[in-house]
């Protein structure tokens, strides 16, 4: 008797080594293709084997040439439900596809093996043995590099220790997709659609994209060999040619950005293809696929068709498999490696190859021109490059910016950028250095579960930051530590730990790019502190030790996870590391530190008392309507915040600035709630008072050497030294310290504290210092957080003249830097107050004439962006003074005109940089300048004369927004960015009811055909001026979310749909319950008004008052629920889109188990005597509604038990003693009459 197979976890098999052919048909969207399983059992009793596999139709499938008994359940097939079930029965759609939409998804494909195929050991002593074992499962890949010992080993899989001890078994299917939902995306291909054909695989962060496309196993862990061959049209010809036989003919053009103009199809379009050149017909096809192009060949049977042929000997998972097919221009990126690096490296230099649509190569070599460099530091200080080479290659409509996979990363066209344009530099080349970065963490090493993902998420971008510090400086590189630390204060309130929230991302985009934000985060703050610990050289080193041991195969399956990171770090670094990852990985929240201090003469110590307890970590938070949606889903997945550690723990670098100047650091080991600590002083010498620093600067502009009268003195160098001259001060009116205060300072031991200083916290510091100690630090720290740091406390002091002239002299100070002059032109905001005389927006405007005007005029200069850093000032100070305000609430007229005037006479002639986004930053400034802010009564109908010239000027504001808005449909500007602007624009001005809602504006540029950025912030507006709630726009926008074709406009429609429904939830737009106000305090009115007033706050502030909100405003709109359920029940959408419409169904709608049975009324019968005897019975036209009694019987209900709502019980009594009726005819016969 047969035993059974046993029950063990996993698959029961490894995947050795897989093989891939498509043959895919650009035309038809459609492909055929066949593929061969390598696998190794773990065990002999393997009786099943489990395959992922999607959209596919089997053609033919055998075990080692045996055809093996199948189950196949396909998922989008089961994607059906009754035509007259609605959006009630979402649950029974969501059962269908539960064993997808489970993380990780079950295998679609078994196959059972045939008793034909034996599983059988394998002869350790033949002749194969040994080959099987080395070249299968290690799967180490070898490339040549001129060394034999070099070798770039990608971890292979560990096997089980039974793994190696069976022959393998071949699985073969052949298959084909006549219909792709997922996995695969084709461009040009539409009708309408202008641009060049090409396609592109759709990878996830998570399984199920490969086995949309083959069969295969796509999990998280299962690696193998590949080797991939593609069949695709030979040229753009051969390409076209296809589509203009099909039904769609069209025509074509390249499209590099902008509109799409309306080209009429060509009457001869079937015949000659008018609508590309010779040239364009002759451009070849190329596919770029992960691994080592090996052969390329014309089809020996299709002329028509060329062949292409990967090798990837690395072993990877199946969602690493990536490839595009297109007329991809070809650069070479390597070109831009600096020669003295290129001896360096010598052979081990990693040849980068970037592919683009035609017309766009010299938009990729400046977008990826630091590829070549970043490539090279990687090498350098990580360790080599996991495979021979590395290719990127820009495709339209990509969902995501960039989309890592083997030695290839697909990124969106959207990332290129002409050499003229300034503005997206660092985020673009933050991005593809990253997406670089991914090939080593994130492919060649992988996460073990999926709640090691911050991990990879944070080493990856922290060496990506690594390189960016290089290349930007380190300036640069603290400033945006510093913006994202404060960022993730006010984020990381009731969430999730960043351990836990790993396995959460498939629940919403978000929670992934929370990771993206904190994990690097946390690796930096650990970097600091291993970096102090004794013969520690950071986290660089042992970032380096991780991917040696996953080359050298130390790590099982090359899987990273968490306690593994941590135990490397402690070894290491040579500490406990155990409460940190406590804290910051498994725990939640930040802590805030509220400081005090004071100077003991006696003792000469300074007491200092750090609190965590004053300010507590936030136990709620409000509900936002970008992550309601987020929240609702994690309230039904019952997701529970992350444990928040009663008191944070770690060592505090405090460093105190002396009178003498000198800085004394001590580490202080912050362990309770509460920490006391007394901290020596030093100082011997006397303290540089400000009046002495004054005269010095004085004389010095003037010549005169006064060092003699100085030598006890001890000189700080100080920033902000500018404007001194006494006609400086008094053009530019500056105000320095009254006697009072110079006192009092010349009485303080010290300078200023700094808390933190060496950046080891993310948290939210508040230290108990005068307001002079923080300018101190502001002029003499060096440090860019400390400058941040010390213009955010000076802000929050009451303003005056005094703080006016600090930062304006911080703003006109070149030396520091362009993020610190920018936050210190923004403070001055606070100063252009009445009652101090415009004196802040009098600094503003000064120094913007005094950069960008001609000298002694108030006439600007053309524009010159040759320098960066002058241009974001030129930026910043009309974004400030757009937000200054009288004390009515309106921006002062010479604000309006100012802003209006450098639009309109806006001079780029003689600039060698696009203006473009210089333009839409002056049309969003003068925008804001016409809002009134603050001020309730916003109609007033009587009008005076300044009411008259506001209203004229508002009117040409508007005409010069449109004006450029007009002009972006003539000369394109880059990524139509005054259009964008505009539509920004005008959404704002409305929602300040500065013009009338007029929804046309935005509708128009809604329709497919325009440029994908312009169309979504088209949507974007609709969305934020709560358009949702209007039924033919909703209907509107769900028609186009489930039907056009782009992925990319589907997915960020429905990101702004979960949005629209936040704003619904929390009650965004509506009037908020009338109070009245009397002497200052509000007055509620009892009753109806308390209970509205409580709904309101239970929807701001908790997710279930907002989620109970929304679903009574929206419970009884029909036309949501046919479109809603229209679009669930679209076959156009993927197994992911599916997932989110289910789950926002899910969050609206009760699930009613009911189904409506439809019955056609039965039609009544006709007898028509024909003649001759016969008669003709048919069905008429007219239906019966009423039963009719049968012969010998009675129909009727059943009374006596009450039946349920949806169930109608029908009951037949018959009566047996009531004989039949008979049926009397009479018939007439010739020669008489029969009865």
């Amino acid at each position: 008797m047969e035993q059974p197979a046993p029950t063990l976890p996993g698959l029961g098999f490894s995947v050795l080594h897989q093989k891939v052919e498509l043959d895919i048909d650009l035309a038809s969207k459609s492909l055929k293709g066949k593929t061969e399983i390598l696998i190794s059992p773990h065990y002999r009793e393997l009786k099943k084997i489990r395959l992922n596999c999607r959209q596919c139709s089997l053609k033919r499938l055998n075990i080692n040439g045996r055809a093996p008994t199948l189950s196949y359940h396909e998922p989008y097939s089961k994607a059906r439900i009754h035509p007259t079930a609605n959006v009630h029965q979402h649950h029974m759609l969501r059962q269908k596809l539960a064993p997808q939409l489970r993380e990780p998804p079950e295998e679609e494909l078994v196959l059972t093996l045939p008793k034909s195929v034996r599983i059988e050991e394998v002869d350790l002593f033949a002749v194969d043995a040994g080959h099987i074992l080395s070249s299968r499962v290690n799967g180490v890949a070898k490339r040549d590099s001129g060394d034999a010992a070099s070798v770039a080993a990608t971890p292979a899989p560990r096997m089980d220790d039974q793994a190696g001890k069976f022959k393998p078994l071949t699985v073969y299917i052949e298959f084909a997709i006549s219909k792709i939902r997922d996995g695969l995306h084709f461009v040009g291909s539409e009708e309408g659609d202008q641009r060049y054909p090409h396609a592109f695989t759709r990878n996830f962060s998570f399984p199920g994209s490969a086995c949309c496309l083959f069969p295969c196993v796509d999990d998280f862990s299962t690696r193998c060999t590949w080797e991939i061959t593609i069949k695709c049209p030979r040229t753009l010809g051969d390409a076209v040619s296809h589509l203009a036989n099909g039904p769609d003919q069209q025509s074509l053009g390249g499209l590099s950005n902008g509109h799409v103009d309306g080209l009429m199809p060509d009457e001869g379009f079937a015949q000659d293809m008018s609508g590309l050149s010779k040239e364009e017909k002759a451009l070849d096809m190329t596919v770029v696929c992960s691994g080592d192009l090996t052969d390329e060949i014309v089809d020996p049977l299709d002329p028509t068709k060329k062949v292409f042929s990967f090798v990837c000997s690395a072993a990877i998972v199946a969602q690493h498999i990536g490839f595009a097919i297109g007329p991809f221009d070809h650069v070479d990126l390597s070109e831009f490696r600096e020669t003295d690096e290129d001896d360096k490296l010598g052979q081990n230099a990693i040849h980068i190859h970037g592919f683009c649509l035609p017309g766009r190569a010299e938009e990729v070599r400046n977008t990826c021109m630091p590829m070549a460099k970043a490539i090279d530091f990687f090498t350098l200080t990580y360790g080599s490059f996991p495979f021979s080479s590395y290719k990127i290659c820009f495709v339209d409509d990509q969902p995501q910016e960039t989309v890592e996979t083997a030695s290839l990363s697909i990124c969106n066209n959207n990332l290129l950028f002409p050499e003229d344009i300034i503005e997206p530099l660092n985020i673009v080349t933050r991005r593809l250095v990253h997406a670089l970065a991914r090939q080593w963490i994130g492919i060649n090493i992988i996460g073990k579960e999926p709640r090691d993902m911050w991990v990879l998420v944070g080493i990856a971008y922290f060496i990506t930051d690594m390189f960016m510090k290089r290349l930007s400086g380190n300036n640069e590189y603290r400033f945006r530590q510093k913006q994202a630390a404060d960022r993730v204060c006010e984020l990381d309130v009731v969430r999730p730990s960043l351990y836990d929230m790993g396995g959460l991302i498939f629940l919403d985009p978000s929670e992934l790019e929370f990771i993206e934000l904190k994990a690097p985060l946390v690796l930096f703050i650990l970097d600091r502190r291993l970096a102090k610990a004794g013969g520690s050289s950071g986290l660089s080193r042992i970032i380096s030790r991780i991917l040696l041991n996953g080359k050298v195969g130390d790590l099982p399956n090359g899987a990273l996870e968490t306690r593994h990171f941590i135990r490397t770090c402690e070894k290491l670094g040579h500490t406990k590391l155990e409460v940190f990852f406590q804290q910051w990985v498994f725990g939640t929240g930040c802590p805030r530190f509220v400081v005090t201090q004071r100077f003991n003469k006696k003792k000469l110590v300074v007491e200092m008392m750090i609190n965590q307890g004053a300010l507590p970590i936030p136990t709620t938070r409000d509900v936002k309507s970008d992550t309601f949606l987020r929240d609702a889903k994690e309230q039904d997945h019952d997701v529970h915040p992350g444990p928040v550690p009663p008191a944070f723990a770690g060592p505090m670098t405090i460093r105190i600035h002396e009178a003498d100047g000198t800085p004394y650091e001590h580490i202080v080991d912050i362990k309770d709630v509460i920490t006391r600590v007394d901290i020596p002083y030093n100082t011997k010498y006397k303290r540089l008072k400000r009046s002495r620093r004054q005269k010095e600067r004085a004389a010095a502009a003037a010549g005169i050497d006064i060092s003699a009268d100085t030598q006890d003195d001890v000189l700080l160098y100080c920033l902000g030294d500018v404007l001194q001259s006494e006609e400086e001060v008094s053009d530019w009116r500056l105000v320095d310290w009254s006697k009072e205060e110079e006192e009092k300072m010349n009485q303080e031991s010290f300078e200023w504290i700094r808390m933190d200083a060496d950046f080891e916290w993310i948290c939210h510091m508040t230290i108990g210092m005068p307001g002079y100690m923080f300018v101190s630090q502001l002029q003499q720290d060096r440090d860019v957080v400390a400058q941040l740091e010390s213009i955010r406390h000076i802000s929050a002091i009451e303003e005056s003249a005094l703080i006016s002239a600090v930062l304006v002299r911080t703003l006109m100070d070149k030396r520091y830097f362009h993020g610190i002059r920018i936050a210190a032109a923004h403070a001055l905001v606070k100063c252009s107050k009445e009652n101090l005389d415009w004196i802040g927006l009098r600094h503003l405007e000064k120094a913007f004439q005094e950069f960008f005007c001609f000298p002694g005029s108030a006439m600007t200069r053309s524009n010159d962006f040759s320098d960066r850093t002058d241009y974001y000032i030129q930026c910043a100070i009309p974004q400030a003074m757009a937000k200054v305000r009288g004390n009515d609430g309106k921006a002062p007229m010479r604000v309006k005109r100012f802003l209006f005037d450098q639009l309109k006479f806006n001079d780029n002639s003689n600039n060698d940089y696009s203006d473009c986004h210089y333009i839409a930053t002056l049309m969003l400034a003068l925008s804001e300048s016409l809002i009134t802010s603050g001020h309730k009564d916003l109609y007033n109908f009587t009008f005076d004369e300044d009411e008259r010239e506001e209203s004229q000027f508002q009117k040409e504001a508007i005409e010069e927004i449109e004006r450029y808005q007009q002009l972006d449909e003539w000369i394109h500007s880059h990524h139509n960015i005054y259009s964008i602007t505009a539509l920004d624009c005008k959404r704002r001005l409305q929602q300040g009811k500065v013009i009338q809602t007029n929804v046309v504006d935005f509708m128009r540029y809604t329709r497919e055909g325009t440029f994908s950025l312009l169309r979504l912030n088209a949507f974007s507006n609709l969305v934020e001026l709560g358009m949702l709630r209007v039924d033919s726009i909703l209907q509107y926008f769900l028609y186009v979310l489930h039907t056009d074709p782009s992925p990319f406009i589907r997915l960020s429609l429905l990101r702004l749909f979960s949005k629209g429904l936040g704003s619904i939830a929390i009650g965004e737009g509506l009037a908020k319950t009338s109070e009245k106000q009397h002497d200052g305090l509000i007055i509620v009115q009892e009753g109806g008004a308390t209970d509205s007033r409580k709904q309101e706050i239970a929807r701001t502030q908790t997710t279930s008052g907002a989620l109970q909100a929304l679903r009574k405003e929206l419970n009884r709109n029909q036309a949501l629920q046919r479109a809603l359920w229209s679009a669930v029940t679209s076959p156009e959408l993927g197994i992911l889109e599916l997932r989110e419409l289910l789950g926002i169904c899910g969050l609206l709608y009760e699930p009613k188990t009911s189904l409506i049975v439809e019955l056609s009324y039965p039609r009544k019968w006709k007898a028509e005597h024909m003649g001759k005897g016969r008669i003709r019975f048919y069905q008429s036209d007219k239906i019966r509604t009423v039963p009719m009694k049968p012969f010998g019987y009675d129909v009727k209900i059943k009374e006596d038990d009450e039946p349920p709502a949806s169930v109608g019980v029908i009951k037949l009594i018959s009566k047996p003693n009531k004989p039949p009726p008979k049926l009397k005819l009479k018939l007439k016969l010739p020669g008489g009459t029969a009865g």
